[in-house]
């Protein structure tokens, strides 16, 4: 609980990533109290004609960049969910790794959120299709160019992220307030 301020006005930036080997997104999003800002978002397209190393060290280099740049104060990314394609999870695996990786290196705090749970936090239903998951992430942020569906799902993991640093705000206030600190 000491990694979330008691301040009823702190901020925190959070960077939420949608890692894949063909697009990358990333969103980020400013919590100051009770409000959420959208901050930029963005799909990274590393070479299609690269090998998978190649295509791997890219979405490296530009998602450090990305990292750097706006200097988050923690990360959420999706966690994997197996398919039928073994093989494709795998590959997405190692995307994920590098997606997790690269905020990790940079001493951001890493958290991971079922794909439910996000969806549950944007939407209000666990299993809301990607229309509904858009349509909320524009209502929620309006400002926000929403350039590819990477970016969409990225900004959605960053909401999800703020909304469960909100509720344990509240929380470590009621356990300060309970032991009268």
């Amino acid at each position: 609980l000491e990694y979330f301020a008691s301040n009823s006005r702190s901020t925190m930036k959070i960077i939420g990533i949608d890692p894949g080997l063909r697009k990358t997104g990333w969103g980020i999003v400013n919590v100051e109290g009770n409000f959420i800002s959208h901050i930029s978002n963005g799909t990274l397209i590393p070479n299609s004609r690269d090998e998978l190393c190649g295509r791997l060290l890219d979405i490296f280099q530009k998602l450090s960049e990305v990292v750097k740049k706006f200097g988050p104060q923690a990360a959420a990314v999706e966690n994997t969910f197996v398919n039928k394609d073994a093989a494709g999870a795998l590959k997405l695996g190692q995307a994920r790794a590098i997606a997790l990786l690269v905020p990790a290196k940079l001493n951001v705090p890493v958290f991971e959120y079922a794909p439910n749970t996000i969806k549950k936090a944007v939407v209000g239903v666990g299993h809301a299709d990607k229309v509904q998951v858009k349509s909320m992430v524009k209502i929620q942020l309006p400002k926000a160019n929403l350039d590819s569906q990477d970016s969409v799902d990225a900004l959605s993991i960053a909401l999800c992220h703020a909304y469960q640093y909100k509720n344990r705000e509240r929380l470590n206030k009621a356990i300060l307030k309970a032991e009268g600190r």
